[in-house]
């Protein structure tokens, strides 16, 4: 199984940071506010036998309200994680790097 943070398109008028926001609540059924940028990951991948370009905007979110849920049919499973067990649970090591940050961003806001 792949574990890594939630993310996905940026809708027609719609900001990173809302972008962000409604793909958390769509695939993790928590809503929040935003803390901080967290950072950003550009990438390459192969679909439908051509190269895709995609460059991510990751940012550290409150939790204010929901329940997790895997009801979104591109997630498999949904967990609270523990900071500490992120970098053994977080299958990309781009988003494991991330991960890195938040103690100092928690610190700062």
């Amino acid at each position: 199984m792949v574990w890594s943070l939630p993310k996905g398109h940026i809708e027609e008028g719609e900001t990173p940071e809302a972008a962000a926001i409604r793909e958390i609540q769509e695939e993790t059924g928590i809503s929040g506010s935003i803390v901080a940028p967290l950072g950003v990951i550009d990438f390459w991948f192969m679909a439908e036998n051509r190269r895709v370009h995609k460059t991510v905007h990751h940012f550290l979110l409150r939790a204010e309200g929901g329940e997790l849920s895997s009801d979104d049919a591109e997630v498999d499973s949904v967990e609270w994680v523990a900071l500490e067990d992120m970098s053994t649970r977080l299958t990309y090591a781009d988003e494991r790097r991330l991960m890195d940050r938040v103690q100092e961003l928690l610190a700062d806001s």
